[in-house]
This record gives structure tokens, sequence and C-alpha cells, in this order.
């Protein structure tokens, strides 16, 4: 039986889960083009998708960030779907054995600094910056780093008048534990200058292989959380960043310094590190060190693809089989999906004001204003 959205697209293969469903590989029948499907019961508790939609539809013409052709309700399911991605950057770090090179790192800091420049420039913050949620494309666009996974963000300025979101304190722990901030595990409102910090962890552990937090063990979460908060507070930066160039202890100092309401300086941060990478003598040739050892996203895809031909995904999950998002932060575990999509819980309170159904049953297509471009920064750094 042929499964179709919206009479447009093929449904094919399984290719992953979230915590909200299940998500789908895919063909624009119209243009043989391959998508990826993502599927959420229409009755399930916090519901995604919607939310989800509208942020990339705000969102969307920026570099690297993935297009939303179609949302809506087919049977007892939302449905959306969107821009068949590769691995993402934990895949590829696995791939590596989870350690990757001063210039590989360089090179994604570049782009991921200015994918969140462009993600608060629309007044969100992310919320849950780890290496999960960003994404390299497929085709032409394997070089480019793509911001996924929006269910957490959260509009934090009036994107008329600018105004900032008041200071707030007794928040929940919201995003991945691992990477959050300081300023986030002491229950403060998160800013731009969270996503940041995030971001200089992220690329710690890239260079590092591991964070000096991991694995701690505890009864419960709460108190796996405190460890955390413990250890990254006793933690000097110096200490973190240790045999590391000094721009890397910089970047940390800096973000941390930040106030609450303070827009951070992109154009400085990205300078620390293209200074650095030209000391260094790097060419941004975009030779990756998945790239050095023959790592195709294409033929990645494609295997992938064919290792489940031998069963027939040609039905929808039943609505029971979604998994629930229970807690508000999370360590990553093992066993990554590849898709680049893995369960994470949500921010009850945001979902609720954002997701009411009213008037969602009509199908939503968006038409494609994604600039033409195939990657970031063709020729290299612009200064």
């Amino acid at each position: 039986m042929d499964l179709r959205v919206a009479n447009k697209f093929r449904i094919g293969k399984r290719i992953g889960y979230g915590s909200f469903g299940e998500i789908y590989s895919g063909v624009n029948m119209m243009t043989n083009e391959e998508v990826a499907i993502k599927l959420e019961g229409v009755d399930c508790k916090h519901p995604q998708l919607l939310y989800e939609s509208k942020l990339y539809k705000i969102l969307q013409g920026g570099v690297g960030v993935p297009y939303v052709h179609y949302y809506g309700i087919e049977g007892d399911f939302n449905v959306m779907v969107m821009d068949l991605l590769g691995p993402s950057l934990e895949d590829l770090f696995n791939i590596c054995h989870r350690k990757l090179s001063l210039k590989t790192v360089l090179m994604l800091a570049d782009q991921m600094i200015t994918r969140l420049e462009y993600v608060h420039a629309k007044n969100f913050v992310h919320r849950d910056i780890k290496p999960d949620n960003f994404l390299i494309g497929m085709g032409k666009r394997q070089t480019t780093v793509h911001v996924i996974d929006f269910g957490l963000a959260k509009r934090y300025r009036d994107p008329k008048t600018h105004q900032h979101i008041p200071y707030r304190e007794h928040k929940s722990l919201t995003g991945t534990a691992r990477y959050a901030s300081i300023n986030t595990h002491l229950g403060i409102e998160q800013s731009r200058r969270d996503d940041l910090e995030a971001l200089g962890y992220v690329l710690v552990y890239f260079l590092r292989g591991q964070l000096p937090w991991q694995a701690l063990r505890a009864a419960t979460k709460r108190q796996k959380y405190e460890k955390i908060l413990e250890k990254k507070m006793a933690t000097p930066i110096e200490s973190l960043c240790r045999g590391f160039p000094a721009e890397f202890t910089a970047y940390l100092h800096y973000t941390r310094a930040l106030r609450f309401d303070d827009k951070p300086d992109y154009a400085y941060i990205r300078k620390l590190f293209r200074e650095l990478f030209i000391r260094e003598g790097y060419s941004y040739d975009y030779q990756f060190d998945w790239v050095m050892i023959g790592f195709d996203a294409d033929r990645h895809h494609k295997n992938r693809i064919g290792a489940t031909s031998g069963r027939s995904d040609r039905r929808l999950p039943s609505r029971g089989r979604e998994r629930e998002r229970t807690s508000k932060a999370e360590e990553p575990k093992p066993g990554h999906t590849g898709t680049g999509i893995t369960p994470r819980p949500t921010d009850v309170d945001d979902m609720k004001r954002e997701t009411s159904r009213s008037g969602i049953r009509a199908h939503r297509e968006h038409r494609d204003h994604r600039p033409r471009r195939t990657g970031f920064g063709d020729k290299g750094f612009q200064f």
C-alpha cells in the first residue's frame, strides 16, 4: 500500500524516532526530492510539531535552517515534512572516534556561532544546544551545518519593540544538563548568553572527547543535575581548556561574563576563532575530519535505508507508540539513532501557550524561499 501525505509526499522507510513519535524518509512525488516526514499522534500529551513548524516558518530563509515543505493533520497524526538532512555532529564525532581536530572544531565553531546569531536575530533562544541538534546537509549542502529541534526554543524579546523578557529565577532546568550553562542550572531564565556558553562546552567536548562532569552517578535525576552543577562550578575555565589555544578560555570567560539582557558581540567571538584558524595556517576547504576518512552523507543515507529493506514499514505507528517527554533536562544517551533527532524533553509551559490547535485542520504548505547558495562562506572567511 502506498502511504501518502497531502497526496504529494510518499512515505518510505522509518529512519528514526523522537520523544514525540517517529521519523520516516519520504519523496516529493512531483519533484522526486527526498524529504523527512515527522509524525506525532494528535492526542499526545505535549504536542510539539505545530510549535516547531511555526518556528521554522519564522526562521525560513536562513542558511543552515531546514525548510518545512508542509504541516497538517493526516488521520490520527500531526505531520511535518521537512528537508532530509545528514547525520548529526554527535554521529560524526562518534565516526571520528570521539575526538575532533582543532581545524574541524574551528570550522564548526564559525558556522555554529553564525547559526545562533541568526536564531537570536529572529528573537528566539534555542535552549537546547548540543551536538545532536546540529546536522550536516545532503548532497551539495554537506558542508553546511544546520541547526534543528526548536521544541524548547523561546522568544526572548518582543519582535516589534525588542523589549527583552524580564529576569526570572526558580526556573526548571530546560535543555540538556551536560551542556547547560551554569545560570541555567541555577534556575535563571535563559537568554542569548546561555546558548553561547552551552556552545562553548560543545566545542570543548569535541576537542577533549568528554567533559569533566560526564558519567556522574546519583540516586535521582535531581541529585545528578546538582552534581553536574557542582562540578561545573568547581572546574576553572583554565582547567577545562588546559592544553587548548587561549581563545577557548577567552570565549568561555566572555560568555560567562555577559549580563542577562546583553547582546553578545558575535563578530568578536567569531574573530577570536578565525584569527586562530589563520594563525594555525589552516585553509577553509571544508575538509572536516569525517571527510578525510571518506565519509559521505549521501552514501550513509542510502546504506541506512538499505539496511531496513528487509522489513516493511508500510503502516503508520499506532498512537500509543509515541514516547512522551517526562522531564525537562536529560543527559544524552548512547545508541544514537543516526537521524539527528533524538528523544528529548519538552518545556511544557511554553508548549501549552504556543500549540493551540484551533484552526490547524487545513493543510499548510510553505513556499520555498531558501537561499540558493549551497554552503557557508564558499570563499572561506570574510572579514
